[in-house]
């Protein structure tokens, strides 16, 4: 397994449903590792080409987004039978077992225990917080209530089996309620940024005043409430456009929400951005506004900030990690309709916004740079091999 030099093999798990956005961050995550490690195996859904001596790719497709309740549970376990089938038949070969994004597959978890390997989960965030912010009133006919507390379980069982926790900011370990754990927490790199593509292209002062919201459309991202915001906005600031990028189950009711308040001049909707064009978009911005319920430590802010753009986002997970009031971006006290239009007004209207631009910039080139994150990540993992 190890080699000469003592590099591990790792195995790099995700539930094999997994979206383009965790696919990107899949592709980062294994980009942070490939330094680190002797070969990777990747079991995932998603998963571009590009197999070779280091890295093992097994790509298990599934969904379970759609049948009767039964039917959907069935598939769901069934993915997480397939996924451990195929652990054990790489287990041979692996040294450490990695579970990247999602807290709540327990029988791949369960296996990889079974087999003996040294256990990592990772935790950007937790499955049974996000689904309360679910689009739908119920996920496999059950309230968002119940399928979380069910989750919770699960993580609760997973993190106690889990030889680790690996999370990439301190705040988000209260935020989360993992104290119990802290004697297996790591706080290490997850994602990194590609400082050398998410740079200061347009230079801040020349900007027009647009402000923008690019991720995810769905509730516990709070984008339903920016678009509220918008009009109270536009009543003490008509200078000001508005982007809103991304895809998700919301999009419709952003358009209704558009035509009824009569925006729709000042509102431009761009749809899924390929990630090679999101430094373009970005440039654009005057201010990026990240209103959300729940967060780990959002990508799409440290991109931003990699661009020169201030960002306003509300203190959840480890966002208070990235941005300290008026030094490195804006807080939201709460992300109400009507504290992010004042809160957007406040921050267009500060008269140092170039110098938080600029020191937003230098923090993201200091600490979350491809170098920076895999010394994090390696300095994490080196609990396993010294």
């Amino acid at each position: 397994m190890k080699n000469a030099i003592d590099k591990p093999n790792i195995g790099v798990i995700t539930h094999p449903t997994d979206t383009k956005a965790t696919e990107m961050n899949l592709i980062n995550f294994v980009e942070i590792l490939e330094p680190l490690a002797n070969e990777i195996y990747i079991i995932a859904g998603r998963f571009p080409d590009g197999a070779n001596k280091k890295k093992h790719i097994i790509r298990i497709k599934s969904s379970d987004k759609v049948g009767i309740l039964p039917i959907r549970i069935l598939k769901y376990l069934l993915a997480q039978m397939r996924v451990s089938f195929n652990l054990l038949k790489i287990s041979k070969f692996l040294d450490i077992v990695i579970f990247f994004a999602g807290t709540a597959n327990l029988l791949p978890v369960f296996s990889a225990k079974l087999l003996g390997k040294k256990t990592v989960i990772t935790a950007p965030g937790l499955s049974s917080s996000d689904v309360l912010r679910a689009d739908s009133v119920t996920l496999f006919g059950l309230g968002r209530m119940t399928f979380s507390s069910i989750f919770k379980i699960l993580e609760y069982i997973n993190f106690s089996l889990a030889d680790n926790i690996l999370v990439q900011s301190g705040s988000v370990i209260p935020y989360f309620g993992l104290e119990r754990y802290s004697s297996k927490i790591l706080a290490g790199g997850i994602r990194y940024v590609d400082t050398r593509s998410f740079k200061i292209e347009k230079p801040y002062d020349t900007r027009e005043n647009v402000v923008g919201y690019v991720g995810r459309l769905s509730r516990e991202k709070g984008v339903l409430n920016l678009m509220s915001s918008i009009p109270l906005i536009l009543e003490n600031r008509s200078d000001v456009k508005f982007m809103i990028g991304g895809e998700g189950k919301l999009l419709n009711e952003i358009e209704q929400e558009i035509s009824k308040t009569g925006v729709s001049s000042k509102v431009s909707i761009t749809g899924w951005i390929p990630h090679e064009r999101l430094p373009y978009y970005l440039n654009e911005l005057k201010l990026f506004v990240l209103p959300s319920y729940t967060e780990g430590l959002p990508v799409i802010l440290r991109e931003a900030m990699a661009c020169g753009t201030p960002v306003l986002a509300t203190p959840v997970g480890g966002v208070p990690d990235l941005i300290k009031e008026g030094e490195t971006g804006f807080i939201l006290e709460d992300n109400s309709p009507e504290c992010i239009a004042r809160n957007v007004i406040r921050a267009l209207s500060h008269p140092d916004l170039d110098k938080i631009a600029s020191r937003a910039r230098k923090l993201i080139e200091d600490e979350y740079n491809y170098e920076a994150v895999v010394e994090k990540c390696r300095v994490a993992l080196s609990v396993f091999w010294g």
